[in-house]
């Protein structure tokens, strides 16, 4: 039946027979752009020896990749939809490895920059094309929950796990490899998508691209990224941040505006303005300020006050991602029994417990009896609440727009994450400033102040968690029958296999 079109309530039997192996194919990439984020993290000293990059220039290494994903990825969502999802899902794999080729082997400071922008680039299109793809082949409600359990868990478990492979592959291989591994992978998730993945068709459409939206919310977004970065580094008052944070947001007023008027728009306001996908979406934006809280100030507590090697570090952080794929494993099968609020609440609720108990670190304490029982009660609230946000996000969202939907929520965690950066960079830098001042001639005061400073912000976290409660509470209504009479008419797209 090459090339043969089929009805949409026909599309997804053949393609579904192979829609576990197509699960597999999409996790991996998801797993890579989630890796890539921090996978570099442990081995950028090591780069900078090696390429001789200025300690001003070092955090382009990061940035670099952050600020363009984060800036394009509405673009790439919009192009999921309309040039086909499948087909934008092969360009992103294969842009991939040909960005981690060029970063992994640069030889000088310029080739590993451009790699790593490039790298987020191709983000921006797999990351999207990958989630909508998951929301089209699974339509079974209680299928759909497990495929969202298991993409949630890599999702939210991918940064503990660029830390460990990031390690492992400094200590005993090359910084380069922590780049060079996603050439093979990305190849082999080509070929397992040309192979699993049916060709859906695109959306059609009734006019031209969204230019003018295009290009006000990629500049937007962009802008917003690095004002956040900058603002962790010179201060949120600096000229440079407020410039960026205020061209930032102009641009995206302008873009909402543009959005309101245009008779094709990039991103329809429909989507974002559905009272469920809109707490999703204020969901998503806050829970990565609240994750950076334990991720940014863990790791520094593993290696600067409890000596722990890099890959000590990263092992340390294992029982996170475990906790999460057994968390969302449990969300699967209460998704849709319950609904989405309640788990999603509890889920909350536990990572405000979680950080709360991490913020009576003290000096002296160690990681089993003080830092992993914590972990483990915050791993145990992410699994519900990524499998929850991501479900909801999808609610009823038309298939011609799950792509533009999914890179809305990519977009939010993204913004989210460089909020997290910036203010609990600071606050924890002010934090050790004022303990410091008030606590003069107490023994091992640099130790002490690091520690009282990381209590601050995750103090700071669990009341971003709360917020999120508050948020969930409040605007996330979908029933459990909602969810299954939405994804029936929302998701059935034609397939062409």
């Amino acid at each position: 039946m090459t090339g043969t079109e089929l009805k949409p309530e026909d599309a997804a039997a053949p393609a579904n027979s192979m829609r576990w192996w197509a699960l597999v194919v999409l996790s991996a990439a998801q797993l890579m752009v989630v890796l890539d984020a921090t996978v570099i993290t442990i081995a950028l000293p090591y780069a900078q020896r090696d390429l001789a990059i200025s300690d001003g220039d070092k955090q382009w290494a990061i940035t670099a990749y952050t600020l363009i994903f984060g800036g394009l990825l509405l673009l790439g969502g919009r192009m999921a939809d309309y040039l086909g999802r499948r087909r934008i899902f092969l360009v992103g794999l294969v842009g991939f490895a040909v960005a981690s080729a060029l970063a992994g082997l640069a030889q000088n400071t310029v080739q590993l920059f451009l790699g790593r922008g490039l790298q987020g680039a191709f983000a921006a299109l797999l990351a999207p094309a990958a989630l909508s793809l998951l929301s089209v082949i699974f339509t079974d409600v209680r299928e759909r929950a497990r495929a969202f359990a298991v993409f949630a868990g890599i999702t939210a478990g991918g940064v503990a796990f660029g830390l460990i492979v990031g390690g492992a592959l400094t200590e005993f291989a090359s910084w380069r490899w922590t780049l060079l591994i996603n050439t093979p992978i990305a190849l082999v998730a080509v070929a397992g998508a040309l192979a699993v993945i049916a060709r859906d068709i695109p959306a059609p459409r009734t006019g031209g691209y969204d230019l003018p939206g295009a290009v006000t919310v990629t500049l937007g977004l962009v802008a917003i990224v690095y004002g956040f970065s900058r603002a962790a580094e010179h201060g949120w008052l600096a000229p440079s941040t407020l410039a960026l944070l205020g061209a930032g947001s102009a641009l995206l007023l302008v873009f909402v505006v543009i959005e309101a008027r245009s008779t094709n728009p990039l991103l329809p306001l429909r989507i974002p303005g559905e009272i469920n996908r809109g707490g999703a979406l204020l969901t998503a934006l806050l829970i990565p300020i609240a994750m950076f809280a334990m991720f940014l100030f863990l790791s520094f507590y593993y290696q600067n006050t409890l000596g722990y090697s890099p890959l000590e570090a990263g092992i340390a952080f294992l029982p996170f991602p475990i906790g999460i794929g057994i968390a969302a494993g449990i969300t699967s099968s209460l998704l849709p029994k319950f609904g989405p609020r309640p788990v999603m609440v509890v889920g909350a609720l536990l990572g405000v417990i979680g950080l709360v108990w991490l913020a009576q670190l003290s000096y002296g304490d160690g990681y089993a009896l003080s830092v992993l029982p914590a972990q483990v009660v915050m791993a145990f609230g992410m699994g519900p609440l990524f499998v929850g946000m991501q479900a909801v996000a999808l609610h009823q969202v038309r298939a011609e727009d799950s792509g533009v939907a999914s890179a809305l929520l990519n977009a939010a965690q993204q913004v989210g994450g460089a909020v997290g950066t910036a203010l609990l960079t600071t606050l924890s830098v002010q934090a050790a400033e004022h303990y410091v001042a008030e606590h003069p001639t107490v023994d091992h005061l640099v130790e002490r102040a690091s520690i009282y400073s990381y209590d601050v912000a995750f103090y700071v976290g669990a009341g971003f968690f709360l917020a999120a409660a508050v948020v969930i509470a409040l605007m996330i209504r979908d029933k459990p029958e909602n969810l299954i009479e939405g994804d029936e008419r929302a998701t059935a797209a034609p397939i062409v296999v």
